[in-house]
């Protein structure tokens, strides 16, 4: 386990390719199988209202907006019946901070999806979690085991950005804190359920800050074990108010960097994921010789990224040819990275 100073280290040294087979060595002891996973699933953003008006998103429309929604059960049906008769094995549903919605809202959604189909259901960030128990006026470990009983299977790790309260105050200042993202997760893995980490990287945080957001997942996931993934990505300007401040998006070659020195440093980390979303196929591609031993999802719908300027999209095959092309045998996953059951 390398310490922190060792990886700041490696953030300022100019050894790419060192750094890189180091981070491969890593993915090596822990996936010696040469195995690297991709799940089929989709996004569905339930509705794009926010009351936080976070600088780098694009995809948020103010409470009564014209151009703002919220999906219907119906609505929500058919995109998860799509994504079963596409192979899809789960659903990541995200959206706004709804200022009313309430617990009951989701416990409702949730019961009658798994009354329906049998499929994952991996919902909600932090923020959103903590904003439902803030209008439902319960503890954030009630609501976790609310919404986890009425078909909650686990939570996605959006709503990170960097966990570091100065840059929060600066990109999101009225979306959750540092301290509220880490409760979420701990009190979720308390109460039996697994959870991604990430980190929207590249705007305009320092390296210190960054290396801040590292340890404080690897200090939980040493007290936890919760986490099943760590994905790191890249902060899209175009379309959003941050975008004026950050002049350029983080290169090839920090992403490919970051992603390793968090390979690196994440050493209780089963899984990282290489991001094709905002980098691309060709970085994610080689992302996976960079520590990656996953590549996400072929993304049947995504939303956010997008509105921001990304508009990178995969198939199945395209993603199981950069995997092959890249030395490994591609196997598609479920939520929680058990590739036994599939092909």
């Amino acid at each position: 386990m390398i310490t922190r100073e060792a990886a700041l280290d490696l953030f300022q040294s100019d050894d790419l390719i060192g750094i890189g087979m180091e981070a491969d060595r890593i993915r090596r002891h822990w996936h010696p199988e040469g195995v690297v996973s991709y799940i089929v699933d989709r996004n569905i953003n339930y509705t794009n209202f926010c009351t936080e008006y976070c600088s780098f998103c694009a995809f948020y429309r103010a409470p009564g907006s014209a151009e703002g929604y919220i999906l219907s059960k119906e609505a929500i049906y058919q995109k998860i019946q799509e994504t079963l008769d596409l192979g899809g094995t789960g659903v990541l549903m995200q959206g706004g901070l709804h200022p009313d919605l309430k617990i009951e809202w989701y416990e409702d959604l949730f019961s009658s999806i798994k009354a329906r189909y049998a499929i994952h259901l991996h919902c909600l960030s932090a923020p959103e979690v903590t904003n439902i128990a803030e209008v439902s006026g319960l503890s954030l470990r009630d609501t976790i085991a609310r919404l986890r009983d009425s078909g909650l299977d686990s939570i996605p790790g959006g709503g990170a950005e960097i966990l570091d309260d100065a840059v929060r105050h600066r990109i999101s200042r009225l979306k959750c804190g540092t301290q509220d993202w880490l409760d979420v997760h701990r009190t979720a893995h308390q109460l039996g359920m697994r959870t991604t980490a990430t980190m929207m990287f590249g705007c305009g945080e320092t390296l210190e800050q960054r290396m801040n957001h590292l340890e404080l997942v690897r200090n939980l996931q040493e007290e936890t074990g919760g986490f099943t993934a760590f994905i790191p990505w890249t902060f899209q300007r175009e379309n959003t108010s941050l975008g004026r401040f950050v002049k350029e998006e983080a290169t090839a070659v920090e992403y490919l960097q970051t992603l390793a020195i968090s390979r690196i440093y994440l050493d209780n980390f089963e899984n990282v994921q290489a991001s094709w979303v905002t980098q691309g196929l060709k970085t994610c591609q080689m992302g996976l010789r960079f520590g990656g031993n996953d590549v996400g999802s072929i993304m049947i719908e995504e939303n956010v990224v997008s509105a921001a300027g990304a508009h990178h999209q995969a198939s199945e095959e395209e993603l199981r040819r950069i995997i092959r092309d890249a030395g490994f045998v591609p196997k598609q996953r479920d939520t929680l990275y058990r590739t036994y059951f599939l092909h």
